[in-house]
Parts: structure tokens; C-alpha cells; sequence
């Protein structure tokens, strides 16, 4: 397998603000953004792990056809409870509702990825990590939802702010909860000729 080369391109194919600051965190900046616009319904009885599965590669496949001959990484994340998937909360009630089911309970964040190589070829896998709540009480949730934090996030919290005061513990990789297994991520990009160490060296040398 070759290692990168300054004419390897990586597309995100993510609008998510989360994502670009995990690559970020590894040195990586992708060269272009261009988020799928694919709909994230899950399909008659597919269970959580599958529809992140299945997203990864739909949103991947979608980004890649503007973009031939460069990197692709898509990503999906799902947070479960059981066989239920938690999608992102839009609404007040919405986020009372995912809260009032997380409490007190583990549940999964399943975050499915895909890579496009250069050549076309994909690989996609899951990474999943279970989250135990501690009881929220209902000044926990009337706050919470004042902060406004929830909107947008799947199963209505962030890890990354707030949502840490409820979080009793993880198994399995705290940024695969933000949105991007990074572990994960790294294994796959330099197992597929793209090279970590030397993007993130660049980018610091760009940044001293």
C-alpha cells in the first residue's frame, strides 16, 4: 500500500462541527467539506447498529461521486436504547422524552464509518461504546434543556459539554460518542495509504 501523497485529498462528508474538531485533534484538516444530504430514518425494524452502518456507506457513496479520485470519510452515529434508535432531538419535548429514557440505564452509541479510497474502493465498519446514565431527576432535565445543548445531538446530550454531568461511565472510546471513533479511524485511514503521522506533522509545522 502506498503512503499519502501531497495530490491525496480528504473529503468529509460531514457538516458536523464535532467531527472537524476530532480530525483536528489528530492533525487532520480536511481538504473539503461536503456533507450528504441523505435522510436518516431508520427502515422498518432495523436495528440501531445497522442504520449507522447503512448511513456511513449511503453518505459516503453519495460525497464520493463529486469527488473522484480522493479520499472520502463518512460517518454515522446512532445512540440506542435497546433496539430503539435515539435520533437527534428537535424539539423540547423530543429531548425530554430521549433523557427521560437514558436515565438511569446504559445505552449504546454506535458510530458507523466509511472510507473511499482513491481507487474507488470502500470499507466500512462499526464502533460501538455503551454509556451508563446516573438517574436524572427533573431539575436535571428542566436545565438541561435550557441550555439548549441537546438540540441537534442524537439522543438529545453531548458528551463533550453538560451531558458530561450525567455520564457515570463509558466502555469502549469516549470520541466515538462525540462523533468519531479516532483510534478507529487512524487504524483504517493508514491501513488504506493514508498516512496519520504525516498529515498531523504538517499541519503542526503550518501551525509553528
Amino acid at each position: 500500500m502506498t503512503k499519502q501523497t501531497h495530490s491525496q485529498k480528504l473529503v468529509l462528508a460531514s457538516a458536523s462541527p464535532r467531527r472537524q474538531e476530532l480530525l483536528l485533534q489528530i492533525g487532520i484538516t480536511p481538504d473539503a467539506i461536503d456533507p450528504a444530504d441523505i435522510p436518516e430514518i431508520p427502515g422498518a425494524g432495523e436495528l440501531p447498529r445497522d442504520l449507522a452502518f447503512r448511513l456511513a456507506c449511503e453518505k459516503a457513496a453519495s460525497t464520493s461521486e463529486r469527488h473522484v479520485g480522493s479520499y472520502i470519510l463518512a460517518a454515522d452515529t446512532v445512540v440506542a436504547v435497546g433496539r430503539r434508535a435515539l435520533g437527534k432531538a428537535e424539539t423540547e419535548d423530543e429531548a425530554k422524552l430521549y433523557l427521560t429514557m437514558l436515565s438511569g440505564r446504559k445505552h449504546k452509541v454506535h458510530t458507523g464509518l466509511t472510507l473511499v479510497r482513491p481507487d474507488g474502493n470502500s470499507i466500512s465498519k462499526v464502533v460501538t461504546s455503551s454509556v451508563s446514565f446516573k438517574h436524572l431527576d427533573t431539575h436535571d432535565i428542566r436545565n438541561y434543556i435550557k441550555s439548549n445543548e441537546w438540540r441537534g445531538k442524537a439522543g438529545a446530550y453531548a458528551i463533550q459539554g453538560l451531558g458530561s454531568l450525567f455520564v457515570r461511565q463509558i466502555s469502549g472510546s469516549y470520541s466515538n460518542v462525540v462523533g468519531l471513533p479516532l483510534f478507529e479511524l487512524s487504524s483504517l485511514l493508514n491501513g488504506n495509504g493514508y498516512d496519520v503521522w504525516s498529515s498531523a506533522l504538517q499541519s503542526g509545522r503550518n501551525s509553528a
